[in-house]
């Protein structure tokens, strides 16, 4: 590894030019648009093994699900996702499109089951789509799609870290907007499977928000060789799920 950052040392340094939280209103307007449930990415098709917990009883109230996504903020998401999601903006920045690949692939890699993989890779098909309807870094996309070599091999973080930089969205606010896309993905998730009703969702978000700066500043110290994940729990819920007799969610 190591394209991109001496691997001995975190990563802020390197992002010191671009990470800085600063936004104008326009670039505030366009991580609304990119974290917003309504972007058509199909983010609330998937529950990220969420379901199957449910179903096997191992989760079976209100704390359990704060800490079941509490623990994968800071132990999946703060640890590989934003990591990367960082680096691949910095690559953007310098057109560095084999460090972009390189990450990809790295991702990609650490998604422990078939159904973890297909929920990163079907959100970035749509968003893709979603770029090229917008005619947003079409000679970029073609780029990767041809480098990939397979289809459905671009993930998710590849994306948003494409739409983040084309729109002007700092590293850091890209960070905030992933997580906070993620968290209430996986709050409305909950939602649906009946644990939570409407006031009871907003507490746990509300319960959750000091996990999301927490993630967002954590990523910022993980160096490129201890980027990862490793959560048995979470990975034996979503091959379970594949095979789940009656569902509601894609994983």
């Amino acid at each position: 590894m190591g394209i991109i950052t001496d691997t001995a040392q975190p990563l802020g340094a390197a992002l010191k030019s671009t990470s800085t939280p600063t936004a104008n209103d326009a670039s505030m307007l366009r991580l609304l648009q990119l974290s917003s449930a309504t972007l058509p990415v199909g983010g609330y098709a998937f529950s990220h093994g969420l379901e199957w917990a449910l179903e096997a009883e191992w989760l079976s109230t209100s704390d359990d699900v704060i800490e079941w996504l509490s623990v994968q903020l800071t132990e999946s998401v703060a640890t590989l996702d934003l990591p990367i999601l960082h680096r691949q903006c910095l690559a953007l920045d310098q057109q560095d499109i084999p460090a972009l690949i390189q990450w990809n692939d790295t991702v990609l890699a650490c998604r422990e089951s078939y159904e973890l993989r297909l929920t990163d890779t079907a959100l970035a098909d749509a968003m893709i789509r979603l770029l090229q309807g917008l005619s947003i870094e079409s000679d970029l996309l073609k780029t990767l799609n041809e480098q990939c070599k397979k289809p459905h091999n671009i993930s998710y973080v590849t994306a948003f870290a494409i739409a983040a930089t084309h729109w002007r969205i700092s590293p850091h606010y890209a960070a905030l907007g992933y997580a906070w896309a993620w968290l209430e993905n996986q709050v409305a998730a909950a939602t649906k499977l009946t644990l939570f009703g409407q006031l009871s969702a907003q507490k746990a978000i509300d319960a959750l928000m000091p996990v999301v700066e927490q993630a967002v500043s954590q990523s910022l110290l993980i160096s490129d060789d201890a980027i990862g994940t490793s959560l048995p729990g979470l990975a034996m819920a979503s091959s379970h799920h594949e095979t789940q007799y009656s569902r509601l969610f894609r994983s």
